[in-house]
């Protein structure tokens, strides 16, 4: 384990504002009403995000991650992207726009994007997939599996708008069960960055695996929680914040979201760590161990169903090891999730600040 120092619409019943209640997309000259990127109205006021309306709030989130894989191409001339029609996005388009010549559209094929990605990788060159979360893992897993795992073939998925960053488009555009996926495809690395520091440290620190990586990327608008330059070893946690009374092992967004419930507890007297599970796979046993030797309490954090993902993932390991701990899975329930604005979702299933607080009370018991 490494260490690395306006109110939201609301339908007419009070719930999570759903699809059809959403207000008409912004002009392609307006700008988003908050002056603070990333806020809760940008969110609430986002336009749809693939129509590319170059004045929508979408386009400032992921700008971090796409200007580093750029860099990245600058750097490497055998980096190539693959897209399935996702070329001018946020993540992509810097480096469409300075290597066009490097850069396969396939249309809207996703399951034919990992196959072509496979087939440049055979030979020799480090291609990148850029998709959206909700089909990169549950719709091509069998091309993950078939065509870039089993052959151990360098090919890099960059899964955008991961877990309810789509949450507007419904039960479709959910991508809450890719963890679960994953994990259990063999020869397969799994990352979560959970912000734009971390997310080009493991682009750089990647690059030149020589197996498969699906990088679960969220919305580009993530609370930041690490430096620029932070370094995260492969297969290793990070550690956020040292506690004493409980652990939050949390993945993607939630870090940001508990380290500000953490906080928000230490003004109580309440010494919460927080650890940064930026590898799904392969796992740090070891940082989770010492966790549970440690404060005996951990709570676990993700964007993700609860059944199969990093809760699971977690739970595998004290229960192999029968390590004493009071364990609590926080994460999405096990049934339809509502569609809506990402942050009313994010309220709504306790994933923001004040419900790991609650949640972590309840472990704690105070």
């Amino acid at each position: 384990m490494s260490s690395a120092g306006g109110e939201q619409p609301r339908s007419a019943e009070g719930g999570p504002v759903r699809s059809a209640e959403r207000g008409p997309a912004r002009s392609a000259g307006e700008q988003p009403r908050s002056a603070e990127r990333g806020s809760a109205a940008d969110r609430a006021l986002m336009a749809d995000p693939f129509s590319f309306n170059m004045g929508s709030a979408e386009v400032g989130g992921g700008y971090g991650v796409g200007l580093a894989f750029a860099e990245l191409g600058d750097r490497r001339d055998d980096v190539v992207m693959v897209a399935p029609d996702m070329g001018v996005t946020p993540v992509g388009g810097i480096f469409v726009a300075r290597h066009p010549e490097r850069f396969f559209d396939v249309g809207i094929a996703e399951t034919n994007a990992m196959s072509v990605a496979a087939g440049l990788a055979a030979e020799g060159f480090i291609p990148y997939v850029v998709c959206m979360a909700s089909f990169a893992v549950l719709k091509c897993a069998e091309q993950i599996r078939t065509d870039l795992a089993f052959t151990q073939l360098p090919v890099r998925v960059l899964a955008a708008w991961s877990g309810l960053a789509m949450g507007y488009f419904g039960t479709s555009h959910h991508a809450v069960e890719d963890i679960a996926v994953a994990r259990a495809i063999t020869n397969l690395t799994l990352v979560a960055p959970c912000d734009e520091a971390s997310a080009a440290s493991l682009l750089e620190s990647t690059v030149d695996h020589p197996g498969p990586i699906v990088f679960r990327l969220g919305d580009g608008q993530e609370r930041p929680v690490h430096e620029a330059g932070v370094v995260i070893e492969r297969g290793r946690f990070v550690e956020v914040r040292p506690g004493g009374d409980a652990t939050v092992i949390a993945t993607g967004r939630e870090v940001g979201e508990s380290l500000k419930a953490a906080r928000m507890l230490a003004e109580e007297g309440v010494d919460v760590g927080v650890l940064d599970a930026a590898y799904l796979k392969p796992l740090d046993e070891m940082a989770i161990l010492e966790a549970a030797r440690r404060t005996r309490r951990i709570l676990t954090v993700e964007e993700h169903n609860v059944a199969g993902g990093l809760g699971s993932a977690v739970a595998e390991v004290l229960g192999r090891n029968s390590v004493p701990v009071r364990l609590s899975q926080h994460g999405l329930p096990d049934e339809p999730i509502l569609s809506g604005f990402p942050g009313e979702l994010y309220e709504h299933y306790g994933l923001d600040a004040g419900g790991i607080v609650g949640r972590l009370r309840d472990l704690i018991g105070t």
